[in-house]
């Protein structure tokens, strides 16, 4: 086939080549090109506000390359990302995704803020949002509203 490569082509291609970059001779597997990512312990508690909520999950990368999430959009309202660091929140517009590690968003920790509801979320409702990374594709999460004293019991603690 001739022509221009498609942008999943070239940004594979690019993926690929910033993934060989800094390989520490550890034996190189030809499989382990990049990020690997994963979404699970996706949730938002309901809100007592009806413009305003906080969204939790975990996303998991098993590659051998770091990534970043770079923003997240919802057809349920605006979506920023806020990391809290000694008891601050702060907003933040990317948060990195470490090779072999994960990204956890948890009460009083990380966590997506919708701001400007289109509709008030109610327990049983899910929303569905859409994952941006640095250089990953998307990654549409739908995360189901809990009561509001829900408390995941997985997926938010450490290895």
């Amino acid at each position: 086939m001739t022509g221009r490569p498609t942008l999943a082509a070239v940004t594979m291609i690019g993926a690929l080549v910033l993934a060989g970059c800094g390989d520490s001779g550890s034996g190189s597997d030809s499989s382990a090109a990049g990020a690997e990512l994963s979404v699970g312990a996706a949730y938002i508690p309901q809100p007592v506000s009806d413009s305003m909520a906080a969204g939790f999950l975990t996303i998991t990368n098993k590659g051998d390359a770091e990534d970043e999430l770079t923003s997240v959009t919802s057809e349920a309202g605006d979506v920023t990302v806020h990391e809290t660091v000694d008891g601050t929140m702060k907003e933040v517009d990317r948060l990195p995704i470490p090779a072999h590690g994960r990204l956890v968003f948890k009460s009083g920790g990380n966590h997506l803020m919708f701001e400007k509801l289109k509709r008030q979320l109610k327990q049983g409702q899910t929303v569905s949002v859409e994952l941006h990374f640095a250089h990953s594709g998307p990654v549409t999460v739908k995360l189901p509203v809990k009561a509001a004293t829900y408390q995941p019991t997985a997926g938010h603690s450490g290895h």
